[in-house]
Protein backbone atom coordinates (compact mmCIF):
# COMPACT_ATOMS: atom_id res chain seq x y z
CA UNK A 1 0.00 0.00 0.00
CA UNK A 2 1.52 3.30 -1.28
CA UNK A 3 -0.38 6.90 0.15
CA UNK A 4 1.41 10.48 -1.52
CA UNK A 5 1.20 13.42 0.19
CA UNK A 6 1.64 16.11 -3.01
CA UNK A 7 1.67 19.13 -1.10
CA UNK A 8 4.70 17.93 1.14
CA UNK A 9 6.26 15.80 -1.34
CA UNK A 10 6.17 12.73 1.14
CA UNK A 11 5.13 9.19 -0.12
CA UNK A 12 4.94 6.35 2.25
CA UNK A 13 4.58 2.61 1.87
CA UNK A 14 3.78 -0.26 4.26
CA UNK A 15 5.03 -3.72 3.95
CA UNK A 16 4.06 -5.88 7.02
CA UNK A 17 5.70 -4.62 10.18
CA UNK A 18 7.85 -2.00 8.01
CA UNK A 19 6.82 1.61 7.25
CA UNK A 20 8.92 3.27 4.35
CA UNK A 21 8.61 7.27 4.86
CA UNK A 22 10.37 8.61 1.58
CA UNK A 23 10.68 12.27 0.62
CA UNK A 24 10.00 12.45 -3.31
CA UNK A 25 11.07 16.02 -4.56
CA UNK A 26 13.98 14.69 -6.47
CA UNK A 27 13.74 17.54 -8.81
CA UNK A 28 14.57 19.64 -5.82
CA UNK A 29 17.05 17.13 -3.98
CA UNK A 30 13.73 16.50 -1.73
CA UNK A 31 14.21 20.46 -0.08
CA UNK A 32 11.17 20.70 2.83
CA UNK A 33 9.08 22.99 3.06
CA UNK A 34 6.44 23.53 6.43
CA UNK A 35 3.92 21.33 4.39
CA UNK A 36 6.70 18.72 4.43
CA UNK A 37 7.17 18.73 7.83
CA UNK A 38 2.77 18.45 8.40
CA UNK A 39 3.12 15.42 6.03
CA UNK A 40 5.71 13.63 8.23
CA UNK A 41 3.67 14.78 11.78
CA UNK A 42 0.67 13.39 10.01
CA UNK A 43 2.77 9.95 9.41
CA UNK A 44 3.52 9.87 13.05
CA UNK A 45 0.10 10.62 13.87
CA UNK A 46 -1.75 7.70 11.67
CA UNK A 47 1.00 4.76 13.41
CA UNK A 48 -0.29 2.01 14.52
CA UNK A 49 0.21 -0.92 16.70
CA UNK A 50 1.49 -2.89 13.83
CA UNK A 51 4.45 -0.60 12.78
CA UNK A 52 8.01 -1.71 14.33
CA UNK A 53 10.49 -0.07 11.82
CA UNK A 54 10.01 3.29 9.92
CA UNK A 55 12.97 3.26 6.96
CA UNK A 56 12.90 7.06 6.00
CA UNK A 57 14.57 7.54 2.50
CA UNK A 58 14.92 10.83 -0.20
CA UNK A 59 14.14 9.82 -3.53
CA UNK A 60 16.84 10.65 -6.07
CA UNK A 61 20.69 11.56 -5.52
CA UNK A 62 20.45 12.95 -2.47
CA UNK A 63 18.53 12.44 0.96
CA UNK A 64 17.66 16.12 1.57
CA UNK A 65 19.39 19.57 0.89
CA UNK A 66 17.29 20.74 3.49
CA UNK A 67 15.03 24.00 3.39
CA UNK A 68 13.51 24.82 -0.14
CA UNK A 69 15.19 28.52 -1.15
CA UNK A 70 12.04 30.13 -1.49
CA UNK A 71 11.38 29.76 2.72
CA UNK A 72 14.74 32.23 3.11
CA UNK A 73 12.68 35.23 1.66
CA UNK A 74 12.74 38.01 4.05
CA UNK A 75 9.42 39.01 3.17
CA UNK A 76 6.57 38.30 6.02
CA UNK A 77 4.05 37.99 3.22
CA UNK A 78 5.59 34.72 2.54
CA UNK A 79 3.88 31.93 3.96
CA UNK A 80 6.07 29.36 6.04
CA UNK A 81 9.49 32.06 5.56
CA UNK A 82 11.75 32.98 7.64
CA UNK A 83 10.75 36.79 7.61
CA UNK A 84 7.17 35.51 8.50
CA UNK A 85 8.36 33.75 11.31
CA UNK A 86 10.57 36.69 12.26
CA UNK A 87 7.77 39.38 12.42
CA UNK A 88 5.52 37.07 14.97
CA UNK A 89 5.15 37.92 18.34
CA UNK A 90 8.10 35.26 19.92
CA UNK A 91 5.59 32.95 21.85
CA UNK A 92 3.68 32.29 18.14
CA UNK A 93 6.52 32.17 16.42
CA UNK A 94 8.09 29.41 19.16
CA UNK A 95 4.94 27.65 18.83
CA UNK A 96 5.37 27.12 14.87
CA UNK A 97 8.60 25.33 15.44
CA UNK A 98 7.20 23.60 17.73
CA UNK A 99 4.62 22.58 15.23
CA UNK A 100 7.30 21.89 12.73
CA UNK A 101 9.75 19.66 15.33
CA UNK A 102 6.37 17.56 15.77
CA UNK A 103 7.53 16.14 12.59
CA UNK A 104 10.45 15.11 13.36
CA UNK A 105 10.71 14.17 17.04
CA UNK A 106 7.82 11.04 16.45
CA UNK A 107 10.52 9.14 15.12
CA UNK A 108 11.63 8.03 18.64
CA UNK A 109 8.33 7.09 19.18
CA UNK A 110 7.72 4.16 22.02
CA UNK A 111 7.09 0.81 20.01
CA UNK A 112 9.42 1.64 17.00
CA UNK A 113 12.90 1.82 15.78
CA UNK A 114 13.65 4.28 12.45
CA UNK A 115 16.27 3.82 10.07
CA UNK A 116 17.52 6.79 7.66
CA UNK A 117 18.95 5.31 4.62
CA UNK A 118 21.21 8.67 3.58
CA UNK A 119 22.79 9.05 -0.29
CA UNK A 120 24.40 12.34 -1.25
CA UNK A 121 23.77 15.49 0.72
CA UNK A 122 21.88 15.84 3.97
CA UNK A 123 22.14 19.20 4.98
CA UNK A 124 20.48 21.59 7.27
CA UNK A 125 16.62 19.90 7.71
CA UNK A 126 18.00 17.01 6.36
CA UNK A 127 20.74 16.46 8.42
CA UNK A 128 18.32 17.01 11.29
CA UNK A 129 16.09 14.29 9.78
CA UNK A 130 18.49 11.99 9.25
CA UNK A 131 19.50 12.45 12.81
CA UNK A 132 15.68 11.90 14.60
CA UNK A 133 16.20 8.59 13.45
CA UNK A 134 17.64 6.20 15.70
CA UNK A 135 20.10 4.26 13.12
CA UNK A 136 21.21 5.77 9.75
CA UNK A 137 22.74 3.80 7.07
CA UNK A 138 25.21 6.06 4.78
CA UNK A 139 26.79 5.39 1.15
CA UNK A 140 30.32 6.57 0.86
CA UNK A 141 29.52 9.75 -0.79
CA UNK A 142 26.55 11.21 1.81
CA UNK A 143 27.74 14.03 3.81
CA UNK A 144 25.60 15.58 7.06
CA UNK A 145 25.76 19.34 7.46
CA UNK A 146 24.16 21.77 10.13
CA UNK A 147 25.28 25.42 8.40
CA UNK A 148 22.02 27.09 9.86
CA UNK A 149 24.81 29.10 12.46
CA UNK A 150 26.65 30.12 9.12
CA UNK A 151 23.33 31.76 7.77
CA UNK A 152 22.68 33.52 11.34
CA UNK A 153 20.12 30.90 12.21
CA UNK A 154 20.54 27.93 14.70
CA UNK A 155 19.41 23.84 13.87
CA UNK A 156 16.18 23.87 15.69
CA UNK A 157 14.54 20.59 14.06
CA UNK A 158 15.97 18.41 17.10
CA UNK A 159 19.06 18.40 15.64
CA UNK A 160 21.38 20.06 18.60
CA UNK A 161 20.19 17.32 21.15
CA UNK A 162 20.15 14.32 18.52
CA UNK A 163 24.07 14.84 17.40
CA UNK A 164 24.84 15.95 21.12
CA UNK A 165 23.58 12.04 21.94
CA UNK A 166 25.49 10.82 19.23
CA UNK A 167 28.74 12.27 19.16
CA UNK A 168 29.27 14.25 22.56
CA UNK A 169 29.45 18.21 23.44
CA UNK A 170 33.13 19.27 21.52
CA UNK A 171 31.96 17.41 18.26
CA UNK A 172 28.81 18.69 18.46
CA UNK A 173 29.57 21.91 19.05
CA UNK A 174 32.73 22.04 16.28
CA UNK A 175 29.61 20.60 14.02
CA UNK A 176 27.25 22.83 14.37
CA UNK A 177 28.79 26.03 14.99
CA UNK A 178 31.19 26.33 11.95
CA UNK A 179 28.56 24.58 9.84
CA UNK A 180 31.41 22.19 7.94
CA UNK A 181 29.90 18.56 6.40
CA UNK A 182 30.67 15.47 8.37
CA UNK A 183 31.59 12.90 5.56
CA UNK A 184 30.43 9.45 5.83
CA UNK A 185 33.66 7.75 7.09
CA UNK A 186 33.73 10.35 10.01
CA UNK A 187 30.00 9.91 10.53
CA UNK A 188 31.01 6.25 10.67
CA UNK A 189 33.98 6.71 12.99
CA UNK A 190 32.14 8.96 15.33
CA UNK A 191 28.85 6.17 15.70
CA UNK A 192 26.78 8.58 13.69
CA UNK A 193 26.33 6.12 10.62
CA UNK A 194 25.70 2.52 12.01
CA UNK A 195 27.33 1.33 8.53
CA UNK A 196 28.63 3.22 5.42
CA UNK A 197 27.92 1.07 1.95
CA UNK A 198 28.55 2.16 -2.05
CA UNK A 199 25.92 3.81 -3.51
CA UNK A 200 24.84 0.45 -4.83
CA UNK A 201 24.30 -1.54 -2.02
CA UNK A 202 22.06 0.98 0.32
CA UNK A 203 18.76 -0.92 -0.28
CA UNK A 204 20.73 -4.17 0.17
CA UNK A 205 22.27 -2.80 3.06
CA UNK A 206 18.95 -1.09 5.03
CA UNK A 207 17.18 -4.33 4.34
CA UNK A 208 19.86 -6.40 6.07
CA UNK A 209 19.34 -4.01 8.82
CA UNK A 210 15.98 -4.21 8.81
CA UNK A 211 15.43 -7.81 8.93
CA UNK A 212 17.66 -8.03 12.52
CA UNK A 213 15.64 -5.30 13.69
CA UNK A 214 12.30 -7.37 13.32
CA UNK A 215 13.86 -11.09 13.99
CA UNK A 216 13.64 -10.81 17.85
CA UNK A 217 10.47 -10.46 19.75
CA UNK A 218 8.67 -7.62 19.42
CA UNK A 219 8.16 -6.75 22.91
CA UNK A 220 11.77 -7.08 23.46
CA UNK A 221 12.45 -4.91 20.70
CA UNK A 222 10.19 -2.24 22.02
CA UNK A 223 11.59 -2.30 26.10
CA UNK A 224 15.29 -2.36 24.61
CA UNK A 225 14.71 0.59 22.38
CA UNK A 226 12.90 2.70 25.37
CA UNK A 227 16.01 1.76 27.95
CA UNK A 228 18.44 2.89 25.25
CA UNK A 229 17.06 5.59 24.76
CA UNK A 230 16.11 6.44 28.36
CA UNK A 231 19.83 5.90 29.05
CA UNK A 232 21.37 8.96 27.54
CA UNK A 233 19.14 11.08 30.18
CA UNK A 234 18.79 8.70 33.39
CA UNK A 235 21.01 9.11 36.11
CA UNK A 236 22.56 5.45 36.67
CA UNK A 237 20.06 4.69 39.67
CA UNK A 238 17.12 5.54 37.44
CA UNK A 239 18.16 3.50 34.50
CA UNK A 240 18.61 0.39 36.72
CA UNK A 241 15.19 0.66 38.25
CA UNK A 242 13.90 1.00 34.21
CA UNK A 243 15.70 -2.01 33.73
CA UNK A 244 14.03 -3.65 36.59
CA UNK A 245 11.02 -2.74 35.74
CA UNK A 246 11.07 -3.80 31.74
CA UNK A 247 12.51 -7.09 32.74
CA UNK A 248 9.50 -7.93 35.23
CA UNK A 249 7.67 -7.01 32.46
CA UNK A 250 9.18 -9.27 30.01
CA UNK A 251 9.23 -12.24 32.49
CA UNK A 252 5.37 -11.34 33.68
CA UNK A 253 4.58 -12.09 29.49
CA UNK A 254 6.80 -14.94 28.88
CA UNK A 255 5.53 -16.68 31.69
CA UNK A 256 1.82 -16.19 30.54
CA UNK A 257 1.00 -14.17 33.08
Amino acid sequence: MTAVDTDGWVRTSREGAVLTVTLDRPDQLNAQTPATWAALKAVGDSLDDGVRVVVVRGEGRSFSAGLDRSLFSGDPATAGGLGQLGSMPAELAQERIREYQAGFRWLRSPGIVSVAAVQGHAIGAGAQLALACDLRVMTENASLRLPEATLGLVPDLTGTSTLAELVGYGRAMEVCVTGRPVTAAEALTWGVANAVVPAGELDAAVATLVAALTAPPVGAVRETAALVRSAVRNTPEAQDAAERAAQARRLAELAGR
